[in-house]
């Protein structure tokens, strides 16, 4: 952990730091500067034109998402709206009748989900996304069976970013709080040390001082150069911290912008915002 200065202090997000370490440390990961930096020749991610669904019945239609290095990029929309299967489309957990994914340049497009987690991908599901009869610290381990190498710094990394994790790193991840099992389901994603973090949902079924505490989080692992991809129902609190903001309705882009810009949309609030 470097302590040589707070990378995540902006102006961005709310201010609320009731669970980051509390020695003023920062969460920098093997391979990155801290810094945001455009990839080469295009969108860090670029899923361009996305069409598919289940069987005969397309869910996505030339359904679009780029997300640059470090970016904080947000789906909202009404349900039904074909949110959760475009994030499925890009971590390869469903077949594309048209359109590709690429990842920093390179065409992934027919990778399994597990060879794209190899090439950087995390994705952290709605529901199931612990083991509940295992440790939170056997969790964790889980996240790295991909690697090869001494992960130990990384798991302290995590619970730098999680402290409670560190406090409760016995106990069964099925005992914990539901806002708990979601930082060991981000903990055990960031295990992999993945580029592009995809999150379905993080803050379903958490209070709301739980969920300002989980985009927190979701802000400084984004200052350390990780991409973050995320689909959330609380659309205008998440639109507050995104770089870049998606409305899907029935499984096609129907506003792109800023999360700022979204906001301040008058169409886009009275539809989709509540006013």
């Amino acid at each position: 952990m470097s302590n040589t200065g707070n990378p995540y202090q902006d102006d961005r997000g709310n201010k609320d730091r009731s669970i980051t370490n509390s020695g003023g440390g920062t969460m920098t990961l093997p391979g990155t500067s801290g810094r945001a930096t455009p990839a080469p020749g295009g969108p860090f991610l670029a899923a361009e034109m996305m069409t598919g669904g289940y069987g005969p019945v397309d869910i996505l239609h030339d359904c679009t998402l780029t997300v640059e290095k470090g970016e904080i990029a947000v789906i909202v929309g009404p349900n039904g709206a074909g949110k959760s299967t475009a994030m499925k489309a890009v971590f390869g957990m469903l077949n594309l009748r048209g359109g590709h994914v690429k990842l920093d340049g390179e065409d992934i497009t027919l990778l399994s989900p597990q060879d794209r987690v190899a090439k950087g991908m995390g994705f952290v599901p709605q529901v199931n996304n612990v083991f509940p009869s295992m440790s939170v610290e056997e969790n964790l381990e889980m996240g790295a069976f991909l690697r090869r190498d001494d992960f130990r710094a990384t798991m302290e990394q995590v619970y730098d970013l999680f402290p409670i994790l560190k406090d409760k790193r016995r106990q069964a991840a099925g005992e914990l709080s539901g806002g708990q099992r979601q930082q060991v389901a981000v903990g055990r994603a960031l295990m992999t040390q993945p580029k592009l973090l995809m999150l379905d949902e993080p803050t379903a079924g958490v209070s709301p001082i739980v969920m300002d505490e989980l985009f927190d989080r979701i802000i400084e692992v984004a200052r350390t150069g990780i991409s973050i991809l995320m689909v959330e129902q609380n659309a205008r609190q998440a639109l507050e911290i995104a770089d870049k903001g998606y409305v899907l309705v029935q499984g096609a882009n129907r506003y792109t912008d800023t999360g700022e810009a979204l906001l301040a949309n008058p169409e886009v609030r009275r539809t989709f915002l509540g006013g």
